[in-house]
């Protein structure tokens, strides 16, 4: 089975940081882009950070010079390290990933379940 598994997040005061980890587990030969989401109670789900499999990466521009992703491809993880944390940080965190899955054609788009980030002012 397939799996994105996040892990991480918690309640953090203003100014501090968390590490969110994503293991992707399963029959999976490829893995392309990955990156995090979140969402905030009563808005959409907005891209956070990406990164490719060669390490390029992309930002919002709210968290820039805030926020870190990186990879470890041998173990098929994501990091999304979190400094100078603010309130409206405040969100649900989605892993998402382009991965390539034994037995199925083509690459598959997958989530994560989510974890939960809050920031306390």
């Amino acid at each position: 089975q397939v799996q994105l598994v996040e892990s991480g997040g918690g309640l953090v005061q203003a100014g501090g940081s968390l590490r969110l980890s994503c293991a992707a587990s399963g029959s999976i030969f490829r893995i392309n882009n990955m990156g995090w989401y979140r969402q905030a109670p009563g808005k959409q789900r907005e891209l956070v950070a990406s990164i490719t499999s060669g390490g390029s990466t992309n930002y919002a521009d709210s968290v820039k010079g805030r926020f870190t992703i990186s990879r470890d491809n041998a173990k098929k993880t994501i990091y999304l390290q979190m400094s100078s944390l603010k309130p409206e940080d405040t969100a649900v965190y989605y892993c998402n990933a382009d991965l390539g899955i034994s037995g199925w054609p083509g690459v598959r788009n997958w989530w994560g379940q989510g974890t939960q980030v809050t920031v306390s002012s």
